[in-house]
């Protein structure tokens, strides 16, 4: 049988981590795996350092051969900061890689494209269809709005703009992938006339197995593993929640907040560092919840580490709001505590126990992960759909 070809536009591609870099890789994994040759397009790594990766400074451009086909990286002058108009310089220098790219070398006729960053999006849509690509669309992020709700942007000139080329991008797809239902009802109430598709992060591992153990379990150990940034708000839970001896947090990751997180002097409250996504699972299994938080409510989000923990078997301890609160309550996955309620928080870990963890049966959530989360359904009816695009 003919290998059938894809090119696959991304912000994020590993050795980077975190969901977007995950979500992408399983993504390409998965097309390898059903006949298709695949070719990336992303940056050179950098995030969420905002720093080229070792081994891939001074470069403009890096090619890489895998066993699914081409990685191709290309320059970007990176930043994590949290200056818009610092990190909108970044967005644009790897826009400007990407346009030479497209327009000087070829590639397969069918596009994913990784939207948002919007102007990265924008980009890419704009020129894969000035070539005559059959362009498939997938969102996980409703920027502007999500950069509104956050408080990152206000209404404006600036906000139009944005949302014109988000718009455009809508309408110049063949076919939108969105993670959640509420993304999906976005796109629906612009009258985007294209065929639309709910493809949720599902994560792609072999789930551990699971011992359980009824004993009492003292402290009662939280874990929080993702990017420490603005949105999810750790340092302000760290700043104004009390944990006991009764209840720790531990903290994996990095992002824009790391170095304050470090410098905190709290009781109870563990950080430590970035770990490989691998050995980050191994590492998980030693905890009793997982914990899911954001700062605001954000429309169209659902944080991939819903479906990662519970396939990992731990109950989580939901503090984000939108969709994926109705998702934890829907397959009783944990508890939801108000979004940005920290006296809700403060009440919960007061009360926190171990018979109240005893209501959650820890293979009984990875059961429930592993029927109702699982990407190679959900793939399989992707791939229809993209032979057909």
């Amino acid at each position: 049988m003919k290998q059938k070809e894809i090119l696959i536009i991304s912000n994020y591609f590993p050795p980077e981590k975190g969901a977007a870099s995950n979500r992408i890789f399983s993504m390409v994994k998965g097309f390898s795996e059903n006949n298709y040759k695949v070719s990336v397009v992303c940056p050179l790594p950098n995030y969420p350092q905002g720093k080229i990766f070792k081994g891939y400074k001074g470069r403009f451009y890096k090619k890489e051969k895998t066993a699914f086909g081409k990685i191709n990286r290309l320059w970007v002058l990176p930043s994590n900061s949290s200056n818009k108009f610092v990190r909108l310089l970044s967005m644009l220098t790897f826009s400007f890689s990407l346009t030479l790219f497209l327009l000087f070398t070829k590639s397969p006729k069918k596009v994913i494209i990784q939207y948002s960053p919007v102007f990265i999006g924008f980009t890419a849509v704009f020129w894969a269809k000035l070539l005559s690509k059959n362009i498939i669309l997938n969102v996980s992020d409703l920027w502007p709005l999500a950069g509104l709700e956050m408080g990152i942007l206000n209404k404006g000139m600036y906000y139009t703009i944005l949302l014109k080329m988000e718009h455009f991008c809508y309408y110049k797809s063949h076919l939108i992938l969105g993670q959640s239902e509420e993304i999906l009802h976005h796109i629906k109430e612009i009258e985007i006339n294209k065929p639309i598709f709910l493809y949720r992060n599902f994560p792609d591992f072999t789930p551990p197995e699971i011992i359980e153990n009824p004993n009492i379990k003292n402290p009662i150990k939280i874990v929080y593993a993702g990017l420490l940034g603005v949105a999810q708000g750790l340092l302000k839970i760290c700043n104004e929640v009390e944990f006991t001896k009764e209840v720790q947090l531990h903290i994996y990751g990095n992002g824009p907040e790391t170095e304050k997180i470090k410098l905190l002097k709290k009781e109870n409250i563990f950080y430590h560092g970035e770990l490989d996504r691998e050995i980050l699972h191994q590492e998980l299994q030693k905890y009793d919840i997982g914990f899911v938080p954001l700062t605001n409510r954000i429309y169209g989000s659902v944080p991939s580490k819903t479906f990662e923990l519970s396939r990992i078997g731990l109950p989580i301890l939901y503090f984000a709001g939108g969709e994926g609160e109705m998702l934890v309550n829907k397959f009783n996955l944990g508890w939801v505590i108000p979004v940005n309620n920290l006296q809700e928080f403060q009440l919960f870990i007061n009360s926190l126990t171990s018979e109240k963890l005893l209501n959650f049966s820890e293979k009984e959530i990875q059961k429930t992960a592993i029927t109702n989360f699982n990407f190679r359904i959900q793939f399989e009816e992707l791939i229809d759909l993209v032979d057909n695009c």
